[in-house]
Order: structure tokens, then C-alpha cells, then sequence
């Protein structure tokens, strides 16, 4: 457990620590929730279950690949409208709706250059640095997970969604059946995040 919490403590002063560098932006999620019956079982079961209301657990995403870029105070264009992405996600602290995308994109790139899991544990924010780490929490059911961006999304009713789950994050969330759940989006500082990583 040990070489696990510093796998993890390396790769997350790793993911601080990113330059900026130019950033060809791909892979935008549909931000549309999508019925249970679209997607099908996940390959793979969740090796933990989820965390109990009002504790946060340990990450669930895999930490950023080596040489990950960050896109702090870039900017973008999607449907003819602009984002800036903030330069720090220091602070954020959000409740708005969550949605989930899975098939349709299964494979493709993400806007970090990573393949994008379906299975896996991840999550899609319109204005959050990539590579920023938040605690995301089910309002509807408690259920809580802590998840890195490496997406960009969603850009669908952008006045209520804050947020694209994968499919694996929805489904341990409880938001595939729904298709969309009312969350909370708090940004995990890097010492937060290091404690997290080393239980």
C-alpha cells in the first residue's frame, strides 16, 4: 500500500507541476445523458465499492501520463462559443447537473490526447484545468468519488451541466439510470490530494 501512495503522490506533483504547451483541443463529449439501456455492462467490475456519505475516498482515475499537458488560461471555441480555461482550479467549488457519455466515444482521443475509457474513471469539465482533481458527490444519493479532468464538456443546457461523467464514474455514481444527477464539483488541492493518495 505504501508504493501505491507514492506511485500516486509522484504522479499527482507530476500533474501540478505540467507546463502549458500548445493544445490542439479534441474529443468533446455529446454532454447529453444518455439512457442506461445505450451502453452496455461495463468489461470490468469496481474493485472498491463506493465511499460513504461524508467521507472522501481515495482516487478512482489513473493519474496523468507522463509529459501530460495542462491548458490553464487557454482557450477554446465549441458550437460558435468561447471558454477560457482558468488558470488555477484552486478554490472551485461548484453544484450543478452531471451527465455521462460512454459508446459514441469509446476510443476516441480526449482533449488531453488520452484514449478515451468508457470503463474507466474520469470526468469532463468545460473551464477546469486539465488534469485538475475533484471530489464529485451524488447530491441525490451521497455517493462520492474523486475523479481527474482530462476532458472538455459538456456543451449541452451549459446553463445547468457542469460536468461529463465517463460511463464507469456515472454508473459507481449512480447517475447512469437517471441520466443526469445533481453533484458537487470541489477541486482537491495537491497536499488534499497526496493524503487521499496515501490510505
Amino acid at each position: 500500500m505504501a508504493g501505491t501512495g507514492r506511485r500516486w503522490r509522484a504522479a499527482s506533483i507530476a500533474s501540478v507541476a505540467a507546463l502549458a504547451s500548445g493544445c490542439t483541443l479534441v474529443g468533446y463529449p455529446s454532454g447529453e445523458g444518455a439512457r442506461a439501456g445505450d451502453a452496455p455492462a461495463p468489461s470490468r467490475t469496481a474493485d472498491r465499492a463506493p465511499a460513504a456519505p461524508g467521507t472522501t475516498p481515495p482516487p478512482r482515475s489513473t493519474p496523468a501520463p507522463p509529459g501530460a499537458r495542462s491548458d490553464a488560461g487557454f482557450s477554446y471555441e465549441v458550437f460558435g462559443r468561447r471558454y477560457r480555461v482558468l488558470d488555477s482550479a484552486w478554490g472551485y467549488d461548484e453544484t450543478g447537473v452531471a451527465s455521462w457519455y460512454g459508446e459514441a466515444f469509446h476510443g476516441r482521443p480526449t482533449a488531453s490526447g488520452e484514449t478515451y475509457d468508457m470503463y474507466g474513471y474520469s470526468a469532463a469539465h468545460r473551464t477546469l484545468p486539465l488534469h485538475s482533481w475533484v471530489e464529485v458527490v451524488n447530491r441525490d444519493n451521497g455517493r462520492r468519488m474523486v475523479l481527474r479532468v482530462n476532458d472538455r464538456g459538456p456543451f449541452a443546457d451549459t446553463s445547468r451541466r457542469i460536468l461529463d461523467l465517463s460511463y464507469g464514474a456515472a454508473l459507481e455514481l449512480g447517475v447512469v439510470g437517471p441520466g443526469l444527477a445533481e453533484v458537487q464539483v470541489r477541486a482537491l488541492s495537491p497536499s488534499e490530494l497526496e493524503q487521499l493518495a496515501s490510505r
